[in-house]
């Protein structure tokens, strides 16, 4: 069977990529709309990409209402500013928000009706060429034909996906991240770890995304905590970059399973940031869904070394998830009642997130079948 792998058409990474990036940028357009956030801009990171587009003689825009999860109205605003400004191009700079942001803006340039009507659906069309520059060591957006936006008046997030939404060039810059808060490398380094595990245990994984998914997993339990502790460690920041930028392209060509279709209504429903969503999530789908893949997650076990290579696969899988239950603990992700979620409204929304979670087609992915049912139990574990 034939299949298809795709990633962003040109990447450039490691220590000053954003100032190496600068000639190519220019190549790509005159006017720019910079989407973001107020964290970038009051960082200085906006300054340092506009001091760098000015050097180029490139014309610039900048949006920083992308403020938490993006949802419609955001874009609608963002598409706005686009059309006013008469830009040709768009930067998305920032961590999954803001780079989700910048491609459902490409995509509502050129799109007629609302965002609504292109959840789930292949979006195409001319549209505008997308840099996307990333701050965090976690989504991987910059790599993929994904983005997710919040519906606000059904709280569901859409899925939007199409190859066009793969940025003309990805920026990944190990150095941006260094002001990142713990709580958001913590975060967005197991939001990292999901994309690969879930890539490499998906029913769509293929030999090319094991190879980047199994070195994404072992990077990420080497250095996240190493990260966590000290954001100023280079190596342990390149590293991160690149786990998440390897998981990215894992999840463009091999999807994600359970965790992401079950943390989406989590994050629409209670306004939790998809990171910390996922991170809330991940040992519990993981270990429900283990029995329906022992040896890939034995696999993984014995690929970061805390299982023998002899010690049988339902064994090796168990140790997996004792690994990551120590992981999780020690970057200190909160539950879900620890972050402040109100468990009574989160008990009764179990329901309509169960059906959404299925609805988004991500849990069919995972190896072991699972139903609506399946679901709500693994949402009541946390309850």
């Amino acid at each position: 069977m034939s299949t298809q792998f795709t990633t962003a058409q040109c990447a450039i990474m490691g220590e000053n990529a954003l100032e190496n990036s600068a000639e190519k940028i220019a190549t790509i357009g005159k006017k720019a709309l910079i989407i973001t956030g107020k964290h970038i801009t009051k960082s200085g990171i906006l300054a340092k990409l506009t001091d760098i587009l000015e050097a180029q003689s490139v014309l610039y825009s900048v949006f920083n209402d992308i403020t938490g999860e993006p949802t419609d109205e955001m874009i609608i605003a963002s598409v706005s500013a686009y059309k006013k400004e008469k830009c040709d191009f768009i930067i998305g700079i920032g961590g999954g928000s803001p780079l989700d942001s910048a491609k459902a803006c490409a995509a509502m340039t050129v799109s007629d009706g609302k965002i609504s009507d292109y959840a789930g659906k292949e979006i195409s069309g001319d549209l505008p060429p997308l840099v996307l520059i990333s701050t965090t060591a976690g989504t991987g957006s910059e790599v993929t034909k994904f983005t997710v936006i919040t519906d606000t008046k059904t709280e569901v997030k859409m899925l939007l996906k199409g190859e066009v939404l793969l940025p003309a060039l990805a920026i990944v810059d190990p150095s941006l991240s260094y002001s990142a808060p713990q709580k958001v490398t913590s975060a967005t380094g197991i939001d990292a770890l999901t994309h690969a595990v879930e890539a490499y245990t998906s029913k769509k994984a293929t030999p090319v995304t094991d190879v980047f998914a199994l070195s994404a997993i072992k990077r990420i339990f080497t250095y996240l905590p190493i990260a966590y502790k000290d954001g100023s460690d280079k190596k342990a920041r390149s590293e991160m970059a690149l786990a998440a930028y390897e998981a990215g392209i894992c999840i463009n060509n091999s999807s994600v399973t359970v965790v992401h279709g079950m943390s989406r209504p989590i994050g629409a429903l209670f306004h939790v940031p998809h990171g910390f969503s996922n991170a809330m999530l991940i040992v519990n789908c993981l270990e429900y869904a283990l029995d329906g893949c022992y040896d890939r997650f034995a696999t993984i076990a014995r690929h970061i070394g805390v299982a023998e290579k002899d010690s049988s696969d339902k064994n090796a899988a168990e140790s997996f998830i004792v690994a990551l239950k120590n992981l999780i603990k020690e970057v200190e992700i909160p539950s879900l009642q620890g972050y402040g979620i109100d468990m009574h409204k989160f008990s009764i929304s179990i329901d309509k997130m169960a059906t959404d979670a299925l609805a988004s087609g991500s849990p069919s992915n995972t190896r072991k079948p699972l139903e609506k049912k399946d679901l709500v139990a693994i949402y009541n574990s946390l309850a």
